[in-house]
C-alpha cells in the first residue's frame, strides 16, 4: 500500500502512427513538467520485451507494460505485440513512472486452450508509488509534492488529449485535488512509514 497513483491511457484507434503521435504528444508535455527526468520515446516488440534481460534498463518499462486479463477466477499476463513508450523519474526517492501505449493480442494460449483478452485498442495501465518521495533523506513533503503533482499534471494531459481512460490516486488529490489535505496525509504517512 502508500501513496500510489495508478493510471490507464487508451487510444481507440488502431493505426500505430496515431498512437505514436499521442505518446510523443505526451512525451513533449512531459519535458515542461518539473520531471527529474524524461527518457525518449521507444519502441519494441514482443520479441524484445521477453528477451530483455535483469539488467536491461528498459526492464521495469517492459515489466508494466504487460495487462492483465482475468477469466474464470484466474489472471493471465498478456505481453503487448508493441509499445510505444517513455519513462519518467519524477524525483529522488519516487518509483519510475512509465507512459505509453501498447498494442496486444486479441487471444493467447494458456495450457492448450486459447483465451480471448478484450484488449483490442492502444493501450496501457501502470502506477507510481510516490510515497517513498517524501522520505526526509530524499526532500521530504516537498519533494513528493513536487513528484505526485507532475504526475497529475501529465495525466491532465493526457486527459486533454483524449487518451486518458481511469485514474486511482490513493492519496484521493486526483478526485479531490486538495493540495493541503495532500500535504498533510504525506506527513501522517512519513510518520509511520
Amino acid at each position: 500500500m502508500g501513496l500510489t497513483i495508478h493510471y490507464e491511457l487508451v487510444e481507440p484507434s488502431r493505426v500505430g502512427g496515431r498512437a505514436r503521435q499521442r505518446v510523443e504528444e505526451l512525451r513533449e508535455h512531459a519535458v515542461t513538467l518539473p520531471f527529474k527526468l524524461v527518457g525518449h520515446v521507444l519502441e519494441a516488440d514482443h520479441v524484445e520485451i521477453k528477451n530483455a534481460g535483469r539488467d536491461d534498463p528498459r526492464r521495469w518499462l517492459f515489466t508494466q507494460s504487460g495487462r492483465y486479463v482475468r477469466r474464470n477466477g484466474m489472471s493471465y499476463q498478456v505481453t503487448p505485440f508493441h509499445l510505444i513508450a517513455f519513462s519518467t523519474c519524477p524525483g529522488d526517492g519516487c518509483e519510475e513512472a512509465n507512459f505509453g501505449l501498447a498494442v496486444y493480442p486479441a487471444t493467447i494460449r494458456i495450457d492448450g486452450r486459447t483465451i480471448r483478452t478484450g484488449l483490442s485498442s492502444w493501450s496501457w495501465s501502470s502506477f507510481c508509488k510516490t510515497q517513498y518521495a517524501a522520505r526526509p533523506e530524499v526532500g521530504g513533503a516537498a519533494n513528493f509534492l513536487r513528484c505526485h503533482l507532475a504526475i497529475v499534471r501529465l495525466l491532465d494531459f493526457a486527459d486533454t488529449l483524449g487518451i486518458l481512460g481511469e485514474v486511482q490516486d490513493e492519496s484521493d488529490y486526483w478526485e479531490q485535488r486538495d493540495r493541503e489535505a495532500l500535504t498533510h496525509q504525506v506527513g501522517s504517512m512519513a510518520l509511520v512509514g
